[in-house]
């Protein structure tokens, strides 16, 4: 047995561990509850022995959950506020049709819990709300002025704010976020610029974080610290808070030991599996370049289908999931527009269907059973679970497509594939978004698709069946996108 993959498997359980380790501690000190009222799912979040505190309720964006505002709950109920974070209808856990007045719905309905908890104040309540959060936040505050005692709207959409109304506004927007820079910069104009007026409820701020995105920001401490000081301001809270959420940094330390501790399983194995590709170089380089032109090519065929199923009905809807349907059928269409163009395609047998599930299974667990606590809802819950199939088969022909074009290939051309479907599908989402704006929400995507792509590039590197790498990986891209997507009414 490698002497060197045992050591790294065990240095990979101990980082596994010490991951665990930090994420768990991060909760020190503080007092969880999951509720769920008239079927929205909420996690409230305080301090422990906390009395007569101020409450926030925390609101995520279009294709966010409870989870991902997890970093403003932690800082908040570090710093001495109560927060209430749920999902809004067709978000998360919340299988409930998102329509037109649910979001206010959603809110009301938190709002009523936060009452409910003991620690809270009701006389001292503030929001703070993302994206399509920020609008729903911005509203309540407009149309409850006296209700809440302040607002948080970070990459803010739209609201009909005014100098009076809500109470106490900051805006925050990220410097790589150009729009809702801008977004920010109107609705300040409009709600009377700039004022330290928090007294009479006038206090007016623009926070621009600086190297920020529409999602990196949620994790910024910039973005976290600059809030709290707000609500602090407001309340005249005193108690001083050195919490930072490094949640995020034990999440990407638990994936990377995770692949670790696949790759030094892989390495103890005698056989790992190897392609039949053949030996003659000049079969080869015709196979090399069927293949690079079937990557060329899909992206254009795939983008046309899109457009053409769009002129026959909604095409937000496709497959159950908002923009999510669409995304895994154009993956779909491209997968087999570069199979077919490389026509050539090896047999599966049980054995390379086994690895893939259990290759699924390994990188299930490593990309989010953390994810779960930190910044995704990770469990599906039936509504999402029985879309999980469809979606992952629609995926499944661009990873089979993936898996023959990396055949027999070295270190080098593999980084090079990595580089090329990378490209391929921002540029083939960004050719999307110019045909059908209508699903401008896949523009947040993209620079995950590296990652994503990055991830199974070195599974399929260690594990080298085509269909085991096909299969375990358009299973976890199906869980992602009917974890992450809203669901269609």
């Amino acid at each position: 047995m490698n002497r060197n993959a045992v050591l790294l498997a065990v240095a990979a359980l101990l980082l596994i561990a010490f991951s665990w380790w930090g994420v768990i501690t991060a909760q020190t000190g503080l007092l969880v509850r999951h509720l769920n009222r008239e079927g929205v799912p909420m996690l409230y979040v305080a301090p422990r022995n906390a009395e007569k505190i101020p409450g926030v309720l925390v609101a995520h964006g279009y294709a966010g959950s409870k989870q991902l505002m997890l970093g403003y709950g932690h800082v908040l109920a570090h710093a001495g506020y109560a927060v209430m974070l749920w999902d809004f209808n067709s978000h998360g856990a919340n299988a409930k049709p998102l329509e037109r007045g649910s979001l206010q719905q959603n809110l009301d309905v938190a709002y009523a819990a936060i009452l409910e908890q003991p620690e809270v104040d009701s006389s001292r309540l503030a929001m703070l709300g993302h994206s399509m959060g920020s609008g729903a936040v911005m509203s309540a505050g407009i149309q409850n002025v006296n209700r809440f005692a302040a607002t948080v709207a970070v990459s803010p959409t739209g609201a009909a704010v005014t100098p009076k109304a809500p109470r106490n506004l900051q805006l925050q927007a990220g410097s790589w976020e150009g729009g809702f820079v801008g977004n920010a910069q109107r609705l300040l104009k409009a709600a009377g610029g700039e004022n330290e007026n928090l007294a009479a409820g006038r206090g007016r701020e623009l926070v621009v974080i600086p190297n920020a995105e529409h999602i990196t920001i949620l994790f910024r401490n910039a973005s976290h610290q600059a809030a709290k000081n707000w609500l602090d301001a407001t309340f005249g809270v005193q108690r001083n808070s050195d919490y930072v959420d490094r949640r995020m940094i034990w999440y990407f330390l638990h994936l990377l030991a995770w692949l670790a501790l696949l790759g030094a399983v892989a390495s103890m194995k005698e056989d790992t599996g190897k392609f039949s590709a053949s030996s003659k170089t000049s079969l080869r380089f015709f196979s090399g370049l069927r293949s690079w032109g079937g990557l060329l090519i899909a992206p254009f065929v795939a983008s046309g289908v899109l457009v053409l199923l769009s002129r026959s009905g909604d095409i937000n809807s496709l497959g159950g999931l908002l923009v999510g349907g669409a995304v895994s059928i154009w993956f779909g269409v491209a997968g087999l527009v570069w199979l077919a163009v490389m026509f050539r395609l090896p047999r599966p047998t049980l054995r390379t269907i086994g690895l893939g599930i259990a290759l699924f299974v390994v990188l299930w667990i490593a990309f989010g059973a953390m994810a779960q606590v930190v910044w995704l809802q990770w469990w599906l819950i039936p509504a999402r679970l029985k879309l999980f199939p469809l979606i992952s088969l629609a995926c499944f022909p661009w990873f089979l497509a993936s898996g023959v074009a990396q055949q027999d290939v070295g270190v080098g051309k593999r980084i090079l594939w990595w580089l090329g479907q990378s490209v391929i599908l921002i540029g083939g989402f960004i050719l999307v978004l110019y045909l059908l704006p209508e699903l401008s929400f896949i523009s947040l995507l993209l620079p995950l698709f590296p990652l994503i792509i990055g991830i199974f590039s070195y599974a399929s590197s260690l594990y080298k069946e085509i269909w085991s790498y096909a299969l375990g990986s358009a299973l976890l891209f199906g869980w992602i996108l009917a974890a992450a997507f809203p669901l269609a009414s």
